[in-house]
């Protein structure tokens, strides 16, 4: 789809000064532009880069005045970084602005679905499903029995929903993620072996989840494992059976959290953290990445470390730890003169 600069200043209720007919198809960076792409230049730092970039058009701030001839095409406004974040939006919507059902596709018994709904070749829908409006369902997605999902919500080619989940309105569940697999529920049968534990519970996603790729959501054992309401998941996390995640909450790739955790709300949480099972982390606590959580966490702390401390307490103890080794040599020889003394 191609859009003339003429349109695109339209939009973004900008000025061209260039080619109003200037045609762009695609997207770029200003270092990286090619013809026939669309770019911008808002850092100060990336100003060179406007005199000798193929793109044909160029965002730019009111303030930019070239120092010389460029060749592109520009569009000024208000905020270059704000219109082209704009830009990016509208593309990703006309990108993603995808309906109706592609064969093959399986649908199973007494499934309920909702106007505007896309149906990717390759889906399986179970029994006893209900999809609201504007649904969009991208191939080979699997949707077990008894699932509910929400009006607005989207999930991604090769995600997997299992039995009894329920997703809100306005989720994106992302390529690869699993939700409602069983929880890692298993008892020592007293011969060396373990037993499973039925895990008979579900998952709930409430409203304006982020699910990132890779990440699993496991089903609770009895209940459920519950994801509030604004909830941003970043990719290849592990949520626990029973694990309940605080409204608004972020979490970053590659952390943990275990079963019967139980997160607060506006909690910032960092790449590779791990939360041990059955604890409290209170509301809006900050966690560092790669900290271990072993102990319950009260509302507003900020924590760094594994076993994790206090964050200003960690780098106090980092300063020590870096000068350990001197540290070892002068009380090596302070006991060697102590015992001087002693021998004297």
């Amino acid at each position: 789809m191609k859009f003339k600069a003429s349109q695109i200043a339209e939009v973004l209720e900008g000025k061209v000064v260039g080619n109003p007919d200037a045609e762009v198809s695609k997207l770029s960076k200003i270092e990286e532009g090619e013809k026939g792409s669309l770019s911008f230049l808002s850092n100060p730092k990336y100003i060179p880069y406007i005199y000798n970039t193929k793109a044909t058009v160029v965002i730019v701030n009111k303030a930019f005045e070239p120092e010389k001839e460029v060749s592109c095409t520009m569009i000024k406004v208000d905020d270059a970084y704000k219109a082209f974040s704009k830009i990016l939006a509208f593309y990703n919507e006309v990108k993603l602005n995808k309906s109706g059902k592609e064969d093959p596709h399986f649908i199973g018994e007494n499934v309920s679905i909702g106007e505007n709904i896309y149906l990717g070749a390759f889906a399986y829908i179970g029994n006893n499903v209900t999809i609201g409006d504007n649904v969009k369902i991208y191939p080979n997605v699997y949707i077990g029995d008894n699932v509910t999902i929400g009006d607005n919500t989207s999930v991604f080619t090769g995600s997997i929903i299992n039995s009894e989940s329920i997703i809100g309105k306005e989720c994106t569940i992302h390529s690869g993620a699993i939700i409602g697999a069983d929880g890692f529920g298993f008892a020592p049968n007293g011969e060396g072996a373990y037993d499973k534990i039925p895990q008979i519970g579900n998952v709930v996603i409430e409203d304006n989840v982020d699910v990132g790729a890779a990440t699993t959501i496991d089903r609770a054992t009895l209940g459920s494992t519950i994801i509030r309401r604004g909830v941003k998941l970043d990719n290849q996390i592990q949520i626990a059976h029973n694990a309940e995640i605080g409204e608004n909450t972020v979490i970053a790739a590659q952390s943990g959290v275990a079963g019967s955790a139980k997160i607060g709300k506006n909690c910032m949480i960092g790449g590779q953290v791990g939360i041990a099972g059955h604890l409290v982390i209170g509301d809006n606590v900050k966690i560092q990445a790669q900290a271990g959580i072993g102990r319950n966490v009260k509302d507003n702390e900020v924590l760094q470390g594994s076993p994790a401390l206090p964050y200003a307490d960690y780098n106090k103890s980092y300063v020590h730890f870096k000068n350990l080794s001197k540290l070892v040599s002068k009380i090596d020889i302070l006991e060697k003169e102590i015992k001087a003394l002693k021998d004297k």
